[in-house]
């Protein structure tokens, strides 16, 4: 294919220093984008209890709702570098602490992506205490430990399986040999290829129907697989499935279609009929926002947890304490196993103000 010489003008511009800095966050084995800070293993514990216990268990050992956290390593692991219930004989079930080679990457995980209602939300200190009460209650680091960007570099020497990870010379340098000898042949190019897929019918249930699965992370549902029958051309099908699991995710499409025509606001959005006026009502839509709520929770439609509308029928104004207490601290039990997150940041004004919205409002 020739060469063509492509130039741009007027269109974009540099990305400035600030901007780069704000997503350039991930650390690297070597610590080199490690944030500096500190925090100890009692300081780790009280932000465990508040914000991670809840999905994690109390000792990062559960395997209720995720693949459990610790256990499964030894005192002889730890000195050896290689966890032995990693071998095919152990038949152990494996744990991330199990699995993980370098501690940066606990660090940049949990900095990045926890916890997973309000990711970023954790400050440098508290990562350094959560990942220091981590590797005490895995024995790696005695529970009076401090751990900091200045002897991070230590405890890596102490990781279970440090010398377990598996490098490929020309993925992990970038001078390293590549892994494939290939040559560009960049001659008698097609000029224009259509790509078009299709599921076969046989296939589609191949993993189960999605419908009937548990999905207890974000606010997603399985579509019916069984459903829409596929009879068309691939492109047809893939519309037809498309249609299905939109209306899937939305509920009754006639029903929002309803909505639609009469003006009213989406399911997500405050309802009317709250006695609140459109300021107060705008800013429960934002607690709601800021605080992951609707990941989870929408007026009508039931999502990883109850809908809005079958919490106001459960209870009345008079459990708004009780209620608000529940959405500060988290738990499970109610509405099933499933947790839901603890809220310690929400003001107790905007709490009281949410309540009162849930309680109060006409969802329909």
């Amino acid at each position: 294919m020739a060469e063509q010489n492509l130039s741009f003008h007027n269109i974009g511009r540099d990305a400035l220093k600030v901007e780069v800095e704000a997503w350039d966050i991930d650390v690297r084995p070597d610590f080199q984008g490690l944030k500096p800070g500190k925090g100890s293993v009692a300081d780790g514990e009280e932000v465990w209890s508040s914000k991670c216990a809840s999905c994690h268990g109390d000792f990062a050992e559960s395997n209720k709702f995720f693949a459990p956290l610790l256990g499964g390593t030894t005192e002889d692991d730890v000195k050896a570098g290689r966890v032995n219930n990693l071998r095919a004989e152990a038949n152990v079930p494996s744990t991330t602490m199990m699995k993980i080679s370098t501690v940066s990457t606990l660090w940049d995980f949990i900095y990045r992506a926890m916890p997973w209602n309000a990711p970023k939300s954790l400050t440098a200190d508290e990562t350094y205490a959560v990942v220091a009460y981590l590797l005490s209650e895995a024995s790696v680091i005695p529970d009076d430990f401090e751990l900091s960007n200045n002897n991070i570099a230590d405890v890596q020497k102490r990781i279970p399986n440090r010398d377990g990870m598996v490098v490929y010379p020309g993925l992990w340098h970038a001078k390293g040999k590549p892994d494939t000898q290939n040559t560009a042949c960049m001659k008698d190019c097609v000029r224009e290829t259509k790509v078009v897929s299709e599921l076969p019918e046989h296939a589609r249930n191949m993993n189960g129907n999605y419908a009937a699965q548990m999905r207890i992370v974000g606010a997603t549902i399985g579509v019916n697989s069984d459903e829409p029958k596929l009879t068309g051309k691939p492109e047809a099908n893939a519309a037809a499935v498309r249609a299905y699991a939109l209306q899937t995710i939305n509920g009754d499409a006639k029903k929002n279609d309803s909505k639609k025509d009469n003006g009213a606001k989406a399911d997500s959005s405050p309802a009317s009929g709250t006695g609140m006026d459109a300021a107060a009502q705008e800013k429960v839509k934002a607690i709601l926002t800021t605080n992951a709520c609707t990941s989870c929770h929408a007026a009508t439609t039931k999502l990883v947890g109850p809908s809005f509308k079958e919490i106001s029928e459960k209870y009345s104004e008079k459990d708004a304490p009780m209620l608000g207490e529940k959405i500060k601290k988290g738990g499970s039990g109610v509405w099933g196993a499933i947790p839901m997150p603890p809220h310690p940041g929400i003001a107790d004004g905007d709490l009281s103000l949410v309540t009162k919205w849930i309680l109060s409002a006409d969802h329909d």
